[in-house]
Formats: structure tokens, sequence, C-alpha cells
């Protein structure tokens, strides 16, 4: 029995990890586990991916539950928001005493 099988030697799930780090805003995304549930999932995930206490918080996906583009479709995918130009400040006056713009 491999380790990616349960004891009834059917496949277990693949996952995706995410760790945000002691001083990171952001989950980042860390490596895959292959876990029979979710709780067990958590579990390899904070002994494999923060063994030296660097994490704060983990989140463990399913990796065939992740909908995500391809390479392919980089293009006609993000083509539509180029053409909200009113996303873009250059309509507006901003004062030159508002900092930070």
């Amino acid at each position: 029995m491999s380790d990616t099988q349960g004891a009834a030697g059917q496949d277990w799930p693949l996952y995706e990890v995410f760790v945000r780090g002691k001083r990171g805003l952001n989950h980042v995304h860390v490596g895959s586990l292959h876990a029979a549930d979710d709780r067990m999932a958590l579990t390899h995930a904070r002994d494999l991916y923060t063994r030296r206490n660097e994490g704060v918080s983990i989140w463990v996906v399913r990796s065939d539950l992740i909908a995500a583009s391809t390479r392919d479709e980089k293009d006609p995918f993000f083509k539509p928001s180029a053409d909200k130009v009113y996303r873009h400040p250059t309509f507006y006056d901003i004062p030159d005493d508002v900092p930070h713009i």
C-alpha cells in the first residue's frame, strides 16, 4: 500500500496547502499533500509545513475543487477588464494636498 492510499486501497484526494506566516498578510501556497479528509489534511499540513512555528494560519483545499484559468486563455480571459477605463483615476482631479494617491 502506498502512502497516498487509504486502508481500503482507495486513492486519497490531493490537497493544496496555503500558509500565512507570522509576518505575512497573505496565505502563500507552500505545497501539496494527500489525506483521507479535511481534518487529516490540516493536521498533516501543520506537521509538514509549520514545523518551526513559522505559520499562524493554514488553509487546505482539495485540488479537484479549485477552478482556475489557464495560460492559453490569459489574453481572452483578462481582456474584458482592460475596457473598464472608469477603474483608472484618469477622470478625476486630485487635489495637491491629498496624500498617498
